[in-house]
């Protein structure tokens, strides 16, 4: 496919770029630095090189430095976790080079957990590659491709998605996973994936899954870290600011990309409407997938979580942040039904400030009441970011 342009913006300093294998970031650091100097950790050569002596960067650099005669060098490190040590030699270099930038990519925050992030804190800004947005692809989106196969660059490029799909979770569990030593059984681990990708959009329960998988509940939950750490998941906190009722305070669990939930679930979407259902919980993933990359790349402290109260009375996601407070439910019926208005009055009788949005499947855009009704596939193409207004 022709090359898109993302909506990521450098920050103007040294910054970590972490995302998922397959979300595009070596392209774009190699379309906006096209002069840097590149060390590509996942080459043999230079990882055996830099991982056996760290102290190589600064003589590679000062050489760069000398050549060019300049210090604004701009130095891209991709996958910087494969050694975490290169870390201390970074600090090191933009202490006594401050014109330098560091661009340090990354597929996996695990072995960077342990202080390696906050070694470089205040020297290096935090951002994320996302799956792409739908605006980014423009003409290009096709809301029933996006749900059978996702917003990876890495598939969309691809002219086989479901097989580039097969083998990207291939490559998690041969490189990251089993490579890393992240468990010692990976057979229970890759029952755990497609167990999991049934909770998507859930609060998950460990001991259920423990038992679908033949392991015990910690060893389910280590599993939910790691893939957390990976960049494969993510949990969205609940919402509990000023309650008004009695409310689930624990956290949603939803995979990357719906298609990565698609390959594996190993079942085809259904066509039907209902919320729990395949392709319900497919076009919820996928709007959480934007609305959770529009915080990113939006101005301001942006933040999504999700609502349920104890009664059972749920919101699939509030927003809150520089735009104020939204309220989103997801609904794949093609057809509007007034009862998929509910949850969304109920939570604007706790919020009254709050903005209500039903997303769904149909072709034309309704206003009842206070709630805004827009064709999910119109909402999607419009989100940009620092613009979230569907008016």
């Amino acid at each position: 496919m022709a090359f898109v342009k993302r909506f990521l913006e450098p920050p103007g300093m040294s910054f970590f770029l972490f995302g998922p294998r397959g979300s595009g970031k070596n392209l774009w650091t190699r379309q906006r630095f096209p002069g840097a100097v590149f060390i590509d950790l996942l080459s043999p050569g230079e990882l055996r090189l830099y991982g056996g002596f760290p102290e190589q960067l600064t003589e590679l650099l000062r050489g760069e430095m000398e050549r060019r005669q300049s210090q604004d060098l701009t130095v891209v490190i991709d996958e910087i976790q494969k050694i975490p040590e290169l870390l201390c030699v970074v600090h090191q270099m933009i202490v006594n080079h401050p014109s330098l930038c560091f661009v340090l990519t990354g597929s996996s925050a695990r072995r960077l957990r342990r202080g390696g992030v906050d070694l470089l804190a205040g020297r290096a800004a935090l951002c994320h590659m996302h799956p792409f947005m739908a605006a980014e692809l423009g003409e290009a989106f096709d809301l029933e491709e996006a749900l059978r196969l996702g917003m990876l660059p890495v598939v969309q490029a691809s002219r086989n998605g479901q097989k580039s799909l097969s083998s990207f979770v291939g490559t998690y569990l041969e490189e990251e996973v089993r490579q890393e030593g992240l468990v010692r059984n990976i057979g229970a681990f890759a029952r755990f994936l497609e167990v999991a990708a049934l909770a998507h959009g859930t609060i998950p329960n460990h001991a259920s899954i423990a038992r679908d998988c033949g392991v015990s509940a910690p060893t389910v939950a280590a599993y939910f870290t790691i893939l957390e750490d990976l960049l494969l998941s993510y949990n969205l906190p609940a919402f509990s600011f000023r309650p008004g009722r009695p409310l689930i305070t624990r956290t949603k669990f939803y995979l990357c990309d719906t298609g990565l939930y698609q390959n594996l679930r190993h079942q085809p979407l259904d066509d039907g409407g209902g919320y729990g259902n395949p392709s319900g919980m497919a076009l919820e993933g996928l709007v959480g997938q934007h609305l959770r990359a529009w915080c990113d790349l939006s101005e301001g402290k942006n933040r999504l979580y999700h609502w349920r109260t104890r009664s059972g009375v749920k919101v699939d996601f509030v927003l809150a942040g520089r735009e104020g407070l939204w309220a989103f439910e997801v609904k794949h019926g093609k057809v509007f039904r007034p009862e998929y208005l509910k949850n969304l009055k109920i939570f604007g009788q706790d919020y009254p400030e709050a903005r209500l949005c039903l997303l769904y499947r149909g072709q034309e855009r309704l206003r009842v009441g206070n709630v805004s009704c827009i064709p999910c596939n119109e909402f999607l193409r419009g989100l940009r970011p620092n613009r979230i207004d569907p008016s």
